[in-house]
């Protein structure tokens, strides 16, 4: 029987070889590619760095009170009125930025596996000269991903957070921050944001082609500026119901 299905086996193999394949559209060949998969990770990286100096600074209207804090948060639901609906604009944000986290998550995770098989062998000194990066970025965006999933049944949904208020965030701010678990999961993922952005800001302007030797100094400051200026300022929220200036 074994014998009898070899020749089978192989005209199935001729058709399938004969059988004309569709062309790769140019948006599939980028991806396919090492150098599309990381300009698809710096782009959507540009997208959430932009929309966290947004909320950041967002964030910082908790100092001004409720009253301002709330209705900065009611504003948001009425951007683009009465040409959007209301919440409408947060929506479009909403998706526009799981857009970005699904394309940069799975690019990451792509681009991970082809190094790994890329080297199969693992040199020790190469391993020591990459491995605080690789683990920085690979760990903090696992955090970062878990970190979103428990931000939203947070401070959004309010699932996991008994004390807060519906449609009241400086209350629910406060809330969270009242617990000690609440503090202990932000400071890590903030830290977290601050190694990615530190790490990951430099390699993206060296993949959209804006480094140069003239200017890798320049951008290394700039990371780590951005990394520093985005860490004390959202670390400086739950610091501030901690020690009572936000109550």
């Amino acid at each position: 029987m074994a014998l009898a299905t070899r020749p089978e086996q192989r005209d199935k193999q001729q058709r399938e070889k004969q059988r004309p394949t569709r062309p790769v559209s140019t948006a599939g060949r980028l991806w396919r590619s090492t150098i599309g998969k990381k300009t698809v990770m710096a782009v959507s990286g540009a997208v959430m760095l932009l929309y966290l100096i947004a909320h950041m600074v967002g964030n910082l209207k908790v100092f001004f009170g409720p009253d301002d804090m709330n209705s900065y948060a009611h504003w948001l639901r009425t951007i683009g009125e009465p040409v959007l609906h209301h919440e409408w604009f947060l929506w479009i944000m909403r998706v526009a930025l799981l857009a970005a986290v699904i394309a940069h998550g799975v690019a990451a995770y792509q681009l991970s596996r082809l190094d790994i098989a890329a080297r199969p062998v693992k040199y020790v000194h190469q391993r020591r000269r990459t491995s605080y990066a690789t683990r920085t970025m690979r760990w903090g965006g696992i955090i970062l991903a878990l970190f979103i999933v428990w931000h939203i049944l947070d401070l959004t949904t309010g699932t996991v957070n008994p004390n807060g208020e519906h449609g009241r965030p400086y209350e629910n701010i406060v809330a969270t921050f009242d617990t000690w678990y609440g503090n202990v999961i932000y400071f890590v993922a903030m830290i977290a944001v601050g190694l990615h952005i530190r790490h990951g800001f430099y390699g993206a302007a060296q993949t959209l082609g804006v480094g140069s030797p003239t200017r890798d100094r320049a951008l290394k400051v700039t990371a780590n500026g951005l990394a520093l200026i985005l860490t004390i300022g959202f670390l400086s929220v739950p610091i501030g119901v901690m020690t009572g200036v936000v109550e």
